[in-house]
């Protein structure tokens, strides 16, 4: 049976597993303040990097679906977790059966559209949760687009949790921070362009930068995903979902929301008012 969903176009949905999209949604509200958003954030249940494919699938379903019923007609995944292992199936197979005029974005594709013009070595890693490292995402669409490239990645599974925890900017992150970039050098000493392969950890670029060498680019992945967004919504006119054009967002979480506030309202830098929800 089909969802009765809002047929008037509303706001942009921008959906992470936890607080990761926030460096997301805020470089497309700079680069598109014209629209209203709405942010998800699956707190209660994440991290999405260690769960099964068909997990990260079901979870997403469930977001996305929620982001319908809100009166999105427009859904971006900003989470690499879910954009790899549920972002394709969603297009194909859910899309055409709860509404084709609907749209579901990843934002791996336009991260790996612009190394290209950034690698001189043509050697890349990929820092990004397990998940997002066993599917082999960042390979594949790299390697569509640029067959000399060679990829390297490294699954970074502390990184997540200590975003998620507040513990971003403690002494004891710095371990974690210099392992896996340890490790991904080791692997590959020509790497001159590093992707955050998670939205979670631009909030970790300060201490990244300060262990990761100075002739090595880090690429964080917010400003090219908004500047794609504002290609694609020039390029389908049909998408056009402009709103009060006050560049609102509403945010709701599956966690508790004076946790949520607490956090967000940090990354954030503005208070800012949650509503919890439930996904099934």
């Amino acid at each position: 049976m089909k969802q009765q969903l809002p047929y008037t176009p509303g706001p942009i949905g921008v959906f992470d597993s936890g607080y990761g999209g926030l460096t997301i949604l805020n470089k497309i509200r700079e680069r598109l303040p014209e629209y209203d958003y709405i942010y998800l954030g699956d707190n209660a249940r994440t991290p999405y990097g260690t769960r099964s494919f068909e997990i990260v699938y079901e979870f997403t379903l469930q977001a996305v679906n929620k982001l319908f019923e809100l009166g999105c007609h427009l859904v971006i995944l900003a989470c690499n977790t879910a954009s790899a292992k549920a972002l394709r199936s969603i297009q194909m197979n859910n899309l055409p059966k709860i509404d084709p005029e609907r749209r579901v974005l990843g934002v791996i594709r336009p991260t790996v559209e612009c190394t290209g013009n950034i690698t001189q070595s043509r050697h890349i890693g990929i820092l990004a949760t397990a998940g997002t490292i066993k599917s082999e995402s960042y390979p594949l669409e790299v390697h569509k687009l640029y067959p000399d490239i060679q990829v390297n990645g490294v699954a970074c599974p502390m990184w997540v949790p200590l975003v998620e925890n507040n513990e971003a900017q403690n002494e004891g992150t710095d371990y974690f921070i210099r392992k896996y970039i340890n490790q991904l050098l080791q692997k590959d000493s020509q790497i001159d362009t590093v992707i955050l392969g998670c939205t979670h950890y631009p909030l970790l670029l300060p201490k990244i930068q300060q262990y990761i060498p100075d002739n090595i680019r880090v690429i964080a992945q917010g400003e090219y995903v908004a500047e794609s967004l504002k290609d694609y919504l020039c390029r389908h006119p049909e998408m056009d979902i402009k709103c009060t054009k006050n560049n609102s967002c509403l945010f709701y979480t599956t966690e508790a929301e004076d946790k949520f506030i607490e956090s967000a309202s940090t990354f954030l830098n503005q208070q800012i008012n949650v509503k919890r929800i439930t996904l099934e």
